[in-house]
């Protein structure tokens, strides 16, 4: 995603000038960008180490690879399984997909990678039952994006994290689409008070560059060593030099209050939407990671808002999902808010069924 918006000045003069420097370079050799943006997001995380590769679903693979290295030296090799969420979406991989708890999208690609069960989601004692001496991580998303935008609790995260010290696991958060300011603060760890030990990013990270991250604790890097994993084109000179830019822009605590007082104005907005509108049951999300549940397909409303300039899409069950860029101000969401109501008009009538 654009964290700043379609071909956004200050990420073209960026990638611009490093493209006039150097455009690649191998991995076997020290990348200045990429160094900078190692420190930086070291700075300003949990994290001791990062590892960056092209994507988020890479980033996934890595980490399910990096959380099996540490357990195999910590706990012996019979320990390798890994506990994700129902609903929860890891990416298309083949790893990331074994470890996606929408069994749909497994149809075709079967059997998937051994090793991984699904828990209710904010359910701690599900995932509790799901424990076992085979068992080396927990990876969850703190806002489950393609599941319906449903943000976690509270107390279920604090929780996880108190299991896992309990039970020497990994707490691996997946905040590829939720971090990176995207819900109010650098990360969304952040708002909860807890730390994970590895987490994994891409979707803003390089303004719509290919670059994924994973951030880890010294505790598991120690353990990866030099051709346990790679990568050719992940951090390279051209996105990292961008993802620079972007990152520290998002450090701004300025940008970061924006973010929060949009999201709280465009909820308040949508909710007053749902009190005008007979389709729309629930509005959830943290930030501007915002979704709408409807109780019509919502293919009939995406389709009208795209014949009106607003570009959404659906996410789990019935519901559609609003990621604007992180500078979107009241004008913009305002002159959204009127597509979707418009958009609402065509596609619902009073008793909340399709036209």
């Amino acid at each position: 995603m654009t964290a700043f918006g379609h071909a956004d000045d200050q990420s073209q003069r960026v990638l611009s000038e490093q493209a006039s420097r150097l455009w690649h370079c191998s991995n076997l050799y020290h990348i200045e960008p990429q160094v900078k943006l190692a420190q930086l997001l070291v700075d300003n995380t949990f994290a001791d180490k990062a590892f960056f590769c092209n994507s988020g679903a890479e980033a996934v693979e890595a980490a399910i690879k990096f959380a099996r290295k540490w357990a195999r030296a910590e706990k012996g090799a019979q320990t390798f399984e890994i506990i994700s969420m129902k609903q929860s979406f890891h990416g298309r991989t083949y790893g990331a997909l074994s470890a996606t708890g929408q069994p749909s999208l497994f149809e075709g690609f079967q059997p998937m990678l051994p090793g991984f069960s699904f828990a209710d989601f904010n359910d701690l004692d599900a995932v509790k039952k799901l424990v076992s001496d085979k068992t080396c991580a927990v990876l969850v998303e703190p806002v489950q994006g393609e599941g319906g935008v449903f943000p976690a609790q509270r107390s279920f995260m604090t929780g996880l994290r108190r299991l896992c010290d309990d039970m020497n696991l990994l707490l691996i958060f997946d905040e590829i689409q939720c971090g990176f300011g995207r819900t109010g603060t650098f990360c969304a760890y952040e708002d909860y008070g807890v730390t994970p030990d590895l987490m994994t990013s891409a979707k803003p990270i390089a303004a719509g560059l290919p670059l994924g991250a994973v951030l880890m604790t010294d505790a598991v890097a120690q353990y990866i060593k030099p051709g346990d994993h790679g990568t050719t084109f992940g951090g390279g000179p051209l996105a990292t030099a961008v993802a620079y830019d972007v990152l520290t822009r998002i450090l701004e605590p300025q940008l970061l209050q924006h973010v929060r007082d949009m999201g709280d104005y465009f909820f308040q907005q949508l909710q007053a939407l749902k009190k005008k509108s007979t389709v729309i049951k629930e509005i959830r999300g943290k930030g501007l990671m915002l979704g709408i549940e409807l109780d019509i397909d919502p293919k009939a409303l995406i389709d009208a808002c795209a014949e009106k300039g607003l570009l959404i899409c659906k996410t789990g069950g019935q519901a559609v999902r609003f990621l604007p860029p992180l500078n979107v101000d009241k004008k913009q969401i305002d002159k959204g808010l009127q597509k979707l109501q418009a958009a609402l008009d065509e596609t619902g009538d009073e008793n909340g069924t399709t036209r």
